[in-house]
């Protein structure tokens, strides 16, 4: 499972200018073959950003890795979207793709004063689906 099985159903939601964020660890790995959507039009309305080369990033590579550091994930998710937003003021909603971000993402969704989404919203809706 991967949160950006939510990705179709969160661009339908948004008005046709608005984009979606997509924050992963690393986005050289996430690449468009992973979004699910095929259409240009629908494709160019989703912007990619990972946090490689940030303290979480570089403290995930090291063996063994040292306790998560939430503040430096917070930070470091927290500058991408910065970043993102400058480049793309479109940008409306936040996908998360990383399966360690869901832990800053109310602290994100108050910074960013965006809609913020991951993979446990996923399973809410997955798991309510069935109940």
């Amino acid at each position: 499972m991967s949160s950006l099985l939510l990705l179709p159903t969160l661009l339908r939601q948004l008005p046709a200018r608005a984009k979606i964020a997509v924050l992963t660890y690393d986005s050289k790995y996430c690449g468009e073959d992973l979004l699910g959507i095929d259409d240009p039009v629908e494709r160019a309305r989703v912007v990619i950003g990972g946090i490689e080369g940030g303290k979480f990033w570089h403290d995930e590579l090291k063996r063994p890795a040292p306790p998560t550091d939430v503040a430096a994930i917070e930070t470091d998710v927290s500058a991408c979207i910065t970043r993102l937003r400058a480049a793309h003021p479109e940008i409306a909603t936040i996908l998360f793709e990383c399966a360690a971000f869901p832990m800053v993402a109310s602290a994100i969704r108050r910074i960013a004063q965006l809609p913020v989404y991951d993979i446990t919203d996923l399973c809410r809706l997955t798991m309510a689906s069935t109940a």
